[in-house]
């Protein structure tokens, strides 16, 4: 098993190219599943996820081909072969339920495991459940499945999501663009990987308007065409190495970052006494002199502070002059980084939804172990801070999330390398 090993005390200069987003390319391939034409998706992320969303739709009968390294997918479905999405590919990652809607939408019926994923607190897909219900499916839980049919096709309808959920915006929206008639999704989320969600089925031939609100009308179509869509820039990725030169010191610049991607991350940023600049290329953080400030950070939906980066900004607080508090709103159990980064030195209590964070001088280097994906990065982040050695194990959570995350901080000056088949 891989693990990181991070040499810290090394100030940062340089520039790293921001991704395409995961979490936006792993809505949009499923998309291929709504039409018989290729549906080509440019500037994909190369991560461990994709290579498990395309072996799900392959498992369905789609053809995937991916080009210039990693960096163009072609998904092609002509006929899905198999309306059963297997618990041996689904339980890797919760996207996975993504294949429920259009498969449901395209031709009636579906099998799909219920999903695995990163342990970070109970997230149930009732809400997806729920909104293909009011679409008029009729579902089956039984053995570990959701067996969904629509007997008489899917048909528009007005949905109001209790809560905001962004899988299930993404699911319901795409299972509606081939319903019949319209429907309006209520308390929709607003997040940037909706939007572009949205515009590739428009490309599509969908009808979508409101996008970005919390109300999203659909108008269904016959039948969805092919299309070439480029995947919107990664907002956490681009967060997390936002955080990299506030944590170690110098100066990044983020290529194809942009801010509004990240506004109320880099506004507590700025709060925080870090520099940000807008460039021709993207985004420029910098950290020249002196500590940064304690700030109070509570996670929400787009547009506010991102849950994916709660962890990340942990890292930085846990060498802020004062004390900070972080609540998590979104997710249950997600504080589970705070004991590790203690390891390192760290001054932090957890109490129910909020950690407490009394930042201190300075972090010393220490093995570590990541338990989820965004907690594998705030380690690494904390290790370039921390004297002496850090080593992350169980980084497979990292791979599924940054690509060549090593390679991009030693471009800046990093001293950090990936050492195979080792564990802390």
């Amino acid at each position: 098993m891989d693990s990181i090993l991070v040499h810290g005390g090394q100030r940062l200069q340089g520039s790293i190219p921001i991704s395409g987003a995961k979490n936006a390319c792993l809505t949009l391939m499923p998309a291929a599943l709504l039409t018989d034409e290729p549906l080509t998706l440019t500037n994909a992320p190369r991560l461990s996820d994709i290579r498990t969303m395309s072996t799900l739709l392959e498992s369905l009968g789609c053809e995937v081909a991916s080009l210039q390294q990693g960096r163009v997918l072609v998904i092609g479905t002509q006929a899905i072969a198999n309306h059963r999405a297997d618990y041996e590919i689904v339980r890797k990652m919760r996207a996975s339920i993504l294949v429920l809607g259009p498969m449901l939408a395209r031709d009636g019926h579906a099998v799909v495991s219920l999903p695995g994923g990163c342990a970070i607190g109970a997230r149930p897909v009732d809400l997806h459940l729920k909104g293909l219900e009011a679409l008029g499916a009729v579902l089956d839980l039984r053995d570990g499945y959701v067996h969904a049919s629509a007997p008489n096709g899917l048909k528009g309808a007005v949905i109001d999501f209790p809560l905001v959920s962004v899988g299930a915006t993404e699911n319901v929206l795409m299972a509606a663009t081939l319903a019949r008639g319209t429907t309006v999704l209520r308390n929709a989320a607003c997040e940037p990987e909706i939007v572009d969600l949205a515009a590739c089925l428009r490309r599509m031939g969908a009808e979508i308007s409101g996008e970005g609100t919390a109300t999203i009308e659909v108008r269904g179509v016959d039948r969805l065409r092919g299309a070439t869509h480029p995947v919107v820039a990664d907002r956490i990725e681009l967060g997390t190495y936002m955080l990299a030169p506030a944590i170690a010191g110098g100066e990044v610049e983020l290529v194809g970052g942009r801010r509004e991607l990240v506004g109320a991350f880099a506004d507590k940023l700025e709060e925080a006494g870090i520099e940000i600049r807008a460039t021709n290329s993207g985004l420029t953080v910098s950290r020249v002199n002196g500590r940064v400030r304690a700030v109070d950070v509570a996670t929400a939906p787009f547009p506010g502070f991102p849950t994916d980066l709660q962890a990340q900004m942990m890292a930085l607080l846990t060498l802020a002059e004062g004390v900070s508090h972080l609540e998590e709103r979104i997710f249950e159990n997600r504080f589970m980084h705070a004991p590790e980064l203690m390891r390192m030195g760290a001054r932090i209590e957890v109490h129910g939804g909020t950690a407490t964070v009394t930042g201190v001088e300075k972090l010393k280097g220490a093995p570590v172990m990541a338990t989820d994906l965004r907690a594998s990065v705030s380690l690494i982040l904390a290790g370039l801070a921390a004297e002496g050695e850090t080593r992350v194990a169980r980084v497979y959570h990292l791979d599924r999330g940054y690509e060549r995350v090593e390679e991009k901080l030693s471009a800046c000056g990093a001293r950090i390398e990936r050492l195979h088949g080792t564990a802390a």
